[in-house]
């Protein structure tokens, strides 16, 4: 996945929104102001970190060469990829969207709603059906 189809990806997910907290060279992607998504680069390497429920990143991680704990970041809950071509397009995006749902789930009960009644639950969790 090439880095202008991964960020159209990220920005078409429900409110997400694009930050430079980090300085020009890392994306941010945020929904309700928390972070789901982190894109930058790593040795001329992209690189997305996302958010993962503690057993499944261990296992994306044996399953994936190219999936290390989340550089920069709490290596029990998030994950670092690599944009190497080795992962495949699908996997990348049910991970995204794995990020973005567990995110949601741990928003506020009212901004929770506001999403849901907004866009669909089928929407918001997507990723989570998939776990």
């Amino acid at each position: 996945m090439n880095k202008q189809l991964l960020l159209q990806y990220l920005h078409n997910k429900p409110e997400s929104q694009e930050d430079y907290p980090f300085g020009p060279d890392v994306v941010v992607f945020k929904v309700k102001r928390k972070m789901f998504a982190l894109v930058s680069e790593y040795k001329n390497q992209l690189i997305i970190n996302l958010k993962s429920d503690p057993q499944d990143a261990i296992e994306l991680r044996d399953i994936f060469e190219s999936v290390i704990p989340g550089y920069h970041m709490n290596k029990r809950h998030w994950n670092t990829l690599f944009m190497d071509g080795s992962i495949p397009e699908g996997e990348i995006m049910r991970q995204i969207d794995y990020s973005y749902a567990l995110v949601v789930k741990g928003l506020t009960k009212l901004e929770k709603m506001a999403l849901e009644l907004s866009y669909g639950k089928s929407v918001i969790y997507k990723g989570l059906r998939y776990r």
